[in-house]
Formats: C-alpha cells, sequence, structure tokens
C-alpha cells in the first residue's frame, strides 16, 4: 500500500509529521526518529524575541512591565531559558540536515513583521527544506480591532513570504472571529501550508509565593476534534496544505486527519510520553486498518469525509450542534 503524501511540495513516505517540541533539540534523538519513520521533523521555535534583543535588552524589555507588582515579573522568562540563540540555531538546523535525510522545517515564533523576519532567510540558508512560521499572539488590548489584529498577521507573512524561496506553512491559533474568512485571507498573502493549530497555554497562580507559574499539560485526545473540525470546512476552500497538529496520538488518529482533508499530521505530545520509537507504532496501526478497509493509498483517502460536498456547511455545523447535545443521556 501507498502510504506517500505530498506537504509543501515535498514527497513525504508517509503523513506522520514530528511537531515542533523539545523532541528535535538533539541530533541523535532526530536520527531515532527518522529511524522509526518519521518522514519529516519541525525544529523547535525560534523566537522573535531571542532575534531582536540582546540578552540585556531582552531582560529589560521583558520586566519592563512589572514596575508597579512585582509578582508581574514571573509571567516573562529570563533570557537563560531560551535553549539557544539566533546562531546556535543556525548551526543546528545545519547539523540536522547534515544528519538526517528526512526534510527539516524550520521553525519561527513571532508576531510583528519588524526587521527580525529576514532571519527567515538565514534559516533558508542554513539548508531547512521549508519554514513553518509559529504566530503566537493574544489581543489584550480593548481597543485593538479584529481587523488590525488580522492585518498584523497578514503583512508578517507577506514580509516573510517576500525574502523566501522555500515553502512558508502558517501555524494559527483557532481564536478568529470567521476562521474560514481569515485562513482565506492567509492562503491569498501566498501562505504554502496551513497548521491548525497553535495550542495557548494557560498560566496558573501559586498563592504561596504570589507568582505565576508556567503550566504545560501535554495533548490529549480529545484536542484534536477542533483542528479536525476546520480541516473538514477548509478542505477545497484554500489552495493552501493543511496539517493538523495536537491531539494526534494513534494511527487511527492520522487516518480521522487524512479523511477531514489534512497533508500530514504532527505529533509530539504521544511521542514525549512513549518515546521516539512510537513513530513506527502508529505507522504500522495506518497499515492495519488501510489493509482491513481495503485502502490502497493515502492519497485516495485524503478529503473524503471534509464538508466539500455539503451544500450548506454552516447548517450542517448547525445541525450537529444540536443533535450533539440532544444526544447526551446522564
Amino acid at each position: 500500500m501507498d502510504l506517500t503524501t505530498k506537504y509543501l511540495g515535498l514527497e513525504l513516505k508517509n503523513p506522520v509529521v514530528v511537531s515542533a517540541s523539545p523532541l528535535s533539540q538533539n541530533v541523535a534523538d532526530v536520527k531515532k526518529l527518522e529511524d522509526a519513520g518519521a518522514a519529516a521533523i519541525v525544529a523547535y521555535s525560534l523566537f522573535e524575541e531571542q532575534i531582536t534583543h540582546e540578552s540585556g535588552e531582552l531582560d529589560h524589555f521583558l520586566s519592563h512591565h512589572a514596575e508597579s507588582y512585582a509578582e508581574a515579573t514571573s509571567y516573562f522568562p529570563e533570557p537563560e531559558t531560551f535553549v539557544t540563540g539566533p546562531y546556535e540555531y543556525l548551526d543546528h538546523i545545519a547539523n540536522l540536515k547534515k544528519a538526517v535525510g528526512i526534510p527539516v522545517i524550520g521553525s519561527l515564533n513571532g508576531v510583528s513583521a519588524g526587521g527580525w523576519v529576514d532571519y527567515a532567510k538565514s534559516i533558508q540558508d542554513a539548508g531547512a527544506d521549508a519554514l513553518e512560521l509559529n504566530i503566537y499572539y493574544v489581543a489584550t488590548d480593548p481597543d485593538l480591532t479584529s481587523k488590525e489584529v488580522e492585518d498584523m498577521y497578514i503583512e508578517t507573512i507577506e514580509a516573510v513570504k517576500k525574502n523566501l524561496n522555500i515553502p512558508v506553512a502558517v501555524k494559527l491559533g483557532p481564536f478568529f472571529t470567521a476562521f474560514a474568512n481569515f485562513a482565506k485571507r492567509v492562503d491569498n498573502a501566498g501562505a504554502d501550508g496551513l497548521v491548525l493549530f497553535n495550542r495557548f497555554y494557560q498560566p496558573d497562580f501559586d498563592l504561596e509565593k504570589l507568582e505565576v507559574v508556567p503550566h504545560l499539560e501535554l495533548s490529549g485526545n480529545w484536542e484534536m476534534r477542533l483542528p479536525l473540525r476546520w480541516l473538514s470546512i477548509l478542505h477545497g476552500n484554500v489552495k493552501a496544505d493543511l496539517a493538523a497538529t495536537s491531539g494526534i496520538h494513534t494511527g487511527t488518529d492520522v487516518i480521522k486527519i487524512m479523511m477531514a482533508g489534512g497533508k500530514v499530521a504532527m505529533m509530539a505530545s504521544e511521542l514525549l510520553k512513549n518515546g521516539t520509537d512510537r513513530v513506527s507504532g502508529v505507522i504500522t496501526e495506518i497499515k492495519e486498518w488501510m489493509e482491513e478497509k481495503e485502502y490502497e493509498s493515502i492519497q485516495q483517502m485524503q478529503g473524503s469525509m471534509s464538508q466539500k460536498s455539503c451544500a450548506e456547511p454552516a447548517s450542517f455545523e448547525r445541525a450537529n450542534y444540536m443533535k450533539t447535545l440532544q444526544s447526551y443521556r446522564a
């Protein structure tokens, strides 16, 4: 059976891609992921702040907003918290490309359209096969309109695309008023791929120390439903390749993503919990399901359960909403 798929113009041996995470910090670990069957890897993210500020300036920048309440300083990381600086990141990309044969996708995490976007070309020059632009912004200013926020995203995407010859995927969060329209705008801005979705991490309070503490939980399987829904809606409505991340843990999950219209399924939490060898187990589960259901290829199933053939997707969503609420039985 044929497990191949095409994502960002890259021919991949299967749809299982390792998403940006600590799994890519060590070259030896990436080689293990390749040996286990991973089709590509997205390197951990390099942050805008790491590029645009020297350590002393970054420390001032991150602490600047806390002059009134000392407790607020714990919202922001210390400069030494970051794994590497920008130059070390470029060396790491180059070393990964030398060590493995699978595509290596660089990752930039930022939001503004400032000079840091020029650094995308440096990642390209280091050998990255593609770039994932991870735009993470929480609009907390009540005077900032949704259009202004969306325009800021589009400006950043256009600025990055202008500098690169390699494909660019944009990783987005789900919190937009009309996500389908915004996805179309991102598509029109030149994005070669859309990655759904960025997880917004919620902090917690330590009431003993009066500090804000980071609270990271690895994804659960149920979180896959949100990207699954939007992949199904967007398939056939955007030119960009679609990828899903968050909540993908099994071969069955990967197949669902394909059915919705995804080109690849990205995973990290499952591998962080159960080790790099879990990739081979997921691929085996995909093969077994395809054999049982008599599917000959991944491409045969891609988009087969999307809403492309539904005349009124909004009515379909509303009907499913009503049906779901009424289906519960105590």
